[in-house]
């Protein structure tokens, strides 16, 4: 039994060895026609395979050790007769080793055609093709005006920077995903200021030697004093640059929160995704992976893919690039998820009971949220209804009793209408500017 057993498990071993051979062999064919990377890969491979078919040249040998030879044929005796018989020298028996050693130079002959699995030829696919869940992006220049301005400013702003001013800038320009560093924004801040300081100028003299009117010819020159007419127009010098000054102070701000509603908009249901494929008990960084491959959370993918280059190019575990992502991560919410997970990961917790709680958590509020949403647009309804429609026509009966009495400003019929056509124009112009900006920052 034993030795049934012995030559069974030698048949098997021997077995790896012949497929282990048609694997050197053809990653020994497909090494030719790569590249550098691809080399790389295929000479690991090779080396991997070297050292299993190394191991298993090993056990053969044990088992050959074990396997009981027939020993040589000594001196026969035979009972029943007084005769001694002398012993009959007998050719030796062959052994079991050559027989097992001939089917070797068949199996290291080169096969003609190898055929691979699936789960091969989709790993040689994705190596030609390169496949790269870094997403790639493009290097941008900066531009003439941003290069002027670091030339401007850089030193300045480094100096500034670096004494503690515009930290709430710099951290709104990371979670913004604004591609720009801190010191050429700040740089291009002081020399728009500066721009617009010379627009303000020209604009004051405009007004200064000029007016502005609704009738045709609607720029005609200015009568009254000029030292009159410069204490009126003066301030446009200094309300145009701090304009341009505050709003690019912000900017970032308004960005960063314009992209954390866009990412808590898809977070419930991108989780709810999550917990579907980290029932699969997939490897956690590859669950990001599949989220992005969708296409489906664009908002999400930026995100995940700036946490995936951390641990695919710089190296970091997973732990560490999700706490990373997570301090500069635009929505609080998406930054709780992340410390959790992180920690989740860190104590050895259910992925996929994580996910599920914190997805009807997300959900939960997600209603909540449109709930407030369409009780605001019912309130916003009654007062467009009001301010468009009520009161340009409460206003016109105004204006014409007005005319028809004498009383007050006489106005004609063609400017009147004129009046409402441009007052309803404008509110509903500020109306949808309202509700966009709303839009954006729930």
């Amino acid at each position: 039994m034993i030795q049934k057993n012995s030559l069974a498990d030698l048949k098997s071993k021997i077995s790896k060895e012949s497929k282990t051979i048609m694997e050197l062999d053809s990653l020994y064919n497909e090494i030719e026609n790569s590249s550098e990377e691809e080399k790389e890969m295929f000479n690991y491979q090779i080396k991997s395979l070297a050292k299993i078919l190394k191991e298993i040249n090993e056990q053969v040998k044990e088992n050959l050790g074990i396997l009981q030879m027939p020993k040589k044929l000594s001196e026969v005796r035979i009972q029943k007769s007084p005769v001694k018989i002398p012993s009959i020298p007998t050719a030796p028996l062959r052994t079991f080793a050559p027989k097992i050693a001939q089917p070797v130079p068949k199996m290291i002959a080169k096969p003609k055609k190898v055929t691979l699995s699936d789960i091969e030829k989709a790993t040689i696919k994705r190596i030609r093709k390169k496949e790269e869940i870094v997403h790639k992006i493009t290097e941008k220049k900066p531009s003439a005006y941003v290069r002027l301005a670091n030339k401007m400013f850089s030193n300045t702003s480094n100096s500034l920077i670096s004494k503690g001013y515009f930290r709430n800038m710099k951290r709104n320009l990371i979670k913004a995903n604004i591609q720009q560093l801190a010191k050429s924004y700040v740089s291009v801040i002081f020399l728009s200021t500066i721009v617009s300081f010379f627009v303000a100028f020209l604009v004051m003299i405009f007004f200064l030697f000029f007016n502005l009117g609704v009738r045709f010819p609607f720029i005609t020159l200015a009568e009254a004093n000029i030292f009159t007419r410069f204490l009126s127009v003066f301030w446009v010098m200094f309300v145009i640059p701090a304009g341009t000054y505050l709003f690019m102070l912000v900017y970032p701000s308004i960005e960063r929160k314009a992209l954390e509603t866009k990412i808590n908009q898809e977070l419930p249901f991108a989780t709810i995704h999550m917990a579907a494929i980290s029932e699969s008990m997939i490897e956690p960084s590859n669950i990001f992976s599949i989220i992005i491959s969708t296409k489906e959370y664009p908002a999400l993918e930026k995100e995940f893919t700036k946490l995936l280059n951390d641990v695919n190019v710089f190296g970091h575990d997973l732990v560490a690039a999700l706490r990373n992502l997570a301090f500069n991560s635009p929505s609080k919410k998406l930054a709780e998820l992340l410390d959790g997970l992180a920690t989740t990961i860190t104590t050895g917790g259910d992925l996929s009971e994580f996910f599920d709680k914190r997805a009807q958590t997300l959900l939960f509020d997600y209603r909540l949220e449109r709930e407030k949403e369409t009780k605001s647009a019912e309130t916003f309804m009654d007062i467009y209804i009001s301010v468009v429609i009520a009161a340009p026509m409460i206003l016109m009966l105004l204006l014409i009793m007005m005319r028809i009495s004498g009383l007050g400003i006489a106005l004609s019929t063609s400017m009147i209408s004129l009046i409402m056509v441009l007052g309803v124009s404008v509110i509903n112009i500020v109306f949808l500017a309202f509700l966009q900006l709303k839009q954006q920052n729930q």
